[in-house]
This record gives structure tokens, C-alpha cells and sequence, in this order.
């Protein structure tokens, strides 16, 4: 089993597919630029406590699977990478203003899908069994539209 996230209270395994791409998915993210990218990304992401488990920058997206901490949002998550890759990639390569001419860099909007170690039909089956009562003390809440 992987690996577990431990803290006070909690114990988790948050893991989520992340994919975004460049305004009008211009193939500028090469050479020197997707370089710098990827380790922009890889800092932001140990800034924020998060395990990259497999990412790749192509020439106008990326996609990161990544494991977060319980506290953190995806939204939130997402709005770091793109902020602080875009600021600082458009600050240090000038070619990039020639394209972008409202320092945006990144489009609009960003793909998730969560991931994880069980299916849909683990967890219902587990529910399932606790639907039954247990003890014979009163019946368990249904939840269920």
C-alpha cells in the first residue's frame, strides 16, 4: 500500500490528476523555457508540501499527478502553479511578452481527476455492509437520495 500522510488528527492519501495549458496553446514551453518550467513546478510544489508521483511538460501543457495534504485545495494548489510558473517564466524569458501581451500565460481553467487506491464499487460495497444493523440497538442512517 502507498504511503500514507500522518498529522495530528488525520491520516490521508489525497492523490489528484492535474493537467493545464498555455494561452491558445501556443507550443512555446521548449528548450530552455520547459526546462525551467518543470523546475519551477517542482519548487512550488515543495513550497506547498506536495509529492509529485509523475508529471511531464509538453510543448503547450502539463499534466502532474500529484499527493496534497487534507487542508490544501486543489483550486488553491492549482492557482500556485500557474501563478508562480507564469510570473516568473514571463520575468526571465522576454520571447515570452512577444506572444503574450497581457501576462497571461497559462489559459483559462485547468482539468482534475481524482486518483486513489480504491474504486467507486470498494467503497459502496463497504458502505453497504454497515447499512445492515449491527447490533440490534437501533438501525444505522441511510444516506441516499
Amino acid at each position: 500500500m502507498p504511503e500514507q500522510r500522518t498529522s495530528g488528527h488525520t491520516v490521508s492519501r489525497l492523490t489528484v490528476h492535474l493537467v493545464w495549458s498555455t494561452k491558445y496553446r501556443y507550443p512555446v514551453l521548449k528548450g530552455d523555457i520547459q526546462v525551467r518550467c518543470r523546475t519551477l513546478l517542482m519548487q512550488i510544489c515543495d513550497a506547498e508540501d506536495v509529492t509529485i508521483l509523475k508529471g511531464v511538460v509538453s510543448k503547450e501543457h502539463v499534466h502532474m499527478h500529484i499527493e496534497y495534504r487534507p487542508s490544501t485545495s486543489v483550486s488553491y494548489l492549482v492557482k500556485k502553479l500557474k501563478g508562480r510558473s507564469s510570473r516568473k517564466l514571463q520575468q526571465e524569458f522576454p520571447v515570452l511578452k512577444q506572444k503574450y501581451w497581457g501576462r497571461h500565460f497559462w489559459g483559462i481553467g485547468y482539468g482534475c481527476w481524482s486518483t486513489g487506491n480504491i474504486t467507486d464499487e470498494m467503497v459502496n460495497e463497504y458502505l453497504e455492509h454497515h447499512r445492515r444493523p449491527d447490533d440490534g440497538e437501533g438501525s444505522n442512517f441511510i444516506i441516499e437520495k
